[in-house]
């Protein structure tokens, strides 16, 4: 004789104290989709501090895998030893309340804690992960009276929860965070949670707890409004600020994630405040006649900083941009003067996709600006993308990239490898420690400039500007850069450990 969860109303049938067949499956598709939305923003919430590298996104995913496994296995193994009725509501009021505090806790820790930023963001993401996915184990039996209907409840929820799970993923990733900021986002799921807690506590006649986990929520409500690591904008990929330089009127600073990217004077576009662009428009300076326009395209936006400084030393320069988040677009507009730019046009769009749309030898010019200190688009430095770099240039055109990168500087290595393996001319411009031209000392990392073309310019020109603008930067080319390269791998679309190379 199969034992029921439910008890039997007067005319025999099983009770479910309210839990029809809509209401199990609409728990079980919105539980499944608030993992995957507590996943994707996890992984948003925790890039500005640890990088969105491989690394990142495989924890985050292994985590919440490992909740979702460890929530479906004691969510069953429970349901069989409790009523499941009392087991929902508390399931949905603690992972809204843990979800809403979310945001507060992991940018107070970034900031005041780091050390145990990981062990946090594991548990941030485990907790409700593991009490969401209970829900469909506890749904089920539930639902289950006999067992002539088992394979069917078992298969429509199963089914139910994997659709769930699939549009909490595209809503994330195509609407959410194109529209409100990380920590709205879990604030307002946190607030459904609890909202579905006591919805499921009246029909199900279970009540306790639902007035703390409500004080909760409204507790990490609050302290994320109060957090630190605050944007003025969230876009798709970056938590966005714009800081004013107190010595310069029209300084402006970019910051992206927390890290300075880049610096924008408003009232004289040739000031130029970090010292990789200052090498970067020591090259261009050289590699062409002074004055004349010319045509470019730049991979990566960020403020803009070396399209203003081309428009305005060069009249009549056409600089297209190829940059993918469209947040930093509008901010460079809204913010830092686009509008002011004279030739300077933005496409919103993936740099590799932008260089396969252009004409062979349509350039003078590519400047690579598209990579960060602990995340960089990998698929922009392999072997078949500097091939379209090439394809794109004139005979007389220019590649100039600016690599960051730290400790043995492995990735800088394996890039310089592979544009020598594309051009026929590649030099590296660095710190003298960091690119083996200083007779002793040890590499610090950061910022280099790579330039490659089909023929040689005038290094000892350019060497000469990097002087006049007081960089101390040395250039590495020849038997030194080679040296230098040693035994690094050439990166493809096959093979390009990017990431692991950066953590070395």
């Amino acid at each position: 004789m199969t034992r029921s969860s439910s008890s039997p109303a007067a005319d025999g049938t099983p009770r479910t104290y309210g839990l029809g067949p809509r209401a199990a499956a609409v728990l079980v598709f919105g539980c499944s989709a608030a993992v995957l939305v507590v996943e994707i923003a996890a992984l948003r919430l925790l890039a500005p501090y640890i990088g969105l590298t491989l690394e990142t996104s495989t924890m985050v995913i292994g985590i919440a895998l490992t909740a979702i496994a460890l929530g479906s296995w004691l969510g069953g193994l429970i349901a069989d030893r409790v009523d499941p009725r009392w087991l929902i509501g508390p399931s949905l009021g603690i992972s809204g309340a843990v979800v809403a505090l979310t945001p507060a806790v992991l940018r107070a820790t970034a900031e005041w804690a780091p050390p145990i930023l990981l062990l946090l963001a594991s548990l941030t993401i485990l907790v409700p992960g593991a009490l969401l996915s209970a829900v469909t184990p506890i749904v089920t039996k539930l639902r289950l009276t006999t067992l002539a209907e088992t394979g069917s409840v078992v298969g429509r929820l199963s089914g139910v929860g994997t659709v769930g799970a699939i549009v909490g993923t595209v809503l994330t990733g195509f609407v959410f965070m194109s529209r409100w900021p990380v920590s709205g986002i879990l604030i307002g799921l946190g607030t459904l949670l609890v909202v579905a807690s006591v919805l499921i506590g009246w029909r199900t006649r279970t009540w306790r707890g639902t007035t703390a986990l409500i004080l909760a929520l409204v507790a990490g409500s609050l302290a994320a409004t109060v957090a630190p690591g605050g944007c003025d904008t969230e876009t798709r990929y970056h938590c966005v600020r714009v800081v004013a330089d107190p010595d310069r009127s029209g300084g402006r600073v970019l910051v992206l994630d927390g890290l300075r990217h880049s610096y924008v004077d408003l009232d004289d576009p040739t000031h130029l405040e970090f010292t990789y662009v200052r090498a970067i428009a020591s090259v261009v300076d050289t590699a062409f006649p002074e004055g004349a326009p010319l045509s470019a395209h730049h991979l990566g936006g960020g403020g803009l900083t070396i399209p203003r400084y081309l428009a305005a030393t060069r009249p009549g320069t056409r600089s297209a941009v190829s940059e993918i988040d469209g947040g930093v677009a509008r901010v460079d507009r809204d913010r830092l003067g686009l509008r002011s730019a004279p030739g300077v046009t933005v496409r919103v769009e993936d740099g590799r996709l932008g260089l396969r749309r252009l004409d062979a030898g349509s350039l003078d010019l590519v400047v690579g600006d598209a990579f960060g200190g602990v995340s960089v688009p990998w698929h922009l430095t392999t072997l078949e993308a500097m091939a379209d770099v090439r394809r794109v240039l004139d005979e007389d055109g220019l590649y100039v990239a600016n690599l960051i990168d730290h400790g043995d500087l492995a990735f800088a290595r394996a890039e310089a490898a592979t544009l020598r393996a594309t051009f026929e001319h590649v030099a590296l411009i660095g710190k003298p420690a960091d690119i083996g031209t200083a007779p002793s000392g040890t590499a610090q990392g950061g910022n280099l400039v790579v330039l490659a073309s089909t023929w040689p310019i005038d290094l000892r020109a350019a060497q000469d500007a990097l002087d006049a603008r007081q960089t101390g930067w040395r250039i590495a080319t020849g038997n030194d850069l080679a040296s230098w390269i040693g035994d690094a791998k050439l990166l493809t679309d096959d093979y390009a450990p990017v990431d692991q190379l950066l953590q070395s």
